[in-house]
């Protein structure tokens, strides 16, 4: 009769300690990112934010996306939750409202776009490098304000 009591135990301790904890939730940070100069009052403004450089501007390779609509102002204020770390954004602003960056024949966009610290890529899509900021603490604004 005892060890029925004694299995139930170790059986209980067994479950209990076979599972490890949940990992605990990464921190974020609110970062504001800026967004001024913008072509159009009413067309949506879409941020790609990045957080690795061999995804960096690469189609549907983006952490994630936010999509806004500037509602008659020619600046927005997004406030964005992001993990500590090396993150850069490429905007684009769809000006025809056809739901796609509209290029010309060599690839090269024919709507407003724009990056993390104000890039201007002259000859070629800019790196990860040059447009990565670092989210280390609370309070961090981007303010984008050169447009392409």
């Amino acid at each position: 009769m005892k060890t029925l009591p004694l299995a139930a135990l170790v059986l209980s301790g067994f479950s209990l300690g076979a599972a490890p904890p949940p990992p605990p939730a990464k921190a974020t940070e609110t970062v504001t990112v800026v967004v001024s100069a913008l072509a159009s009052t009413q067309s949506v403004v879409k941020l790609n934010f990045y957080n690795a450089a061999d995804k960096f501007l690469q189609k549907d390779q983006q952490a994630f996306r936010v999509v806004v609509k500037p509602e008659g102002k020619t600046e927005i204020s997004v406030p964005v939750e992001l993990t500590p770390g090396e993150w850069a954004v490429a905007l684009t602003q769809d000006t025809n409202n056809n739901d796609k960056l509209d290029k010309n024949f060599l690839g090269i966009p024919t709507e407003p776009y724009a990056f993390s610290n104000n890039v201007r890529p002259r000859f070629a899509a800019p790196k990860f490098e040059e447009c990565k900021f670092m989210v280390s603490g609370p309070g961090k604004v981007v303010t984008i304000t050169s447009w392409n």
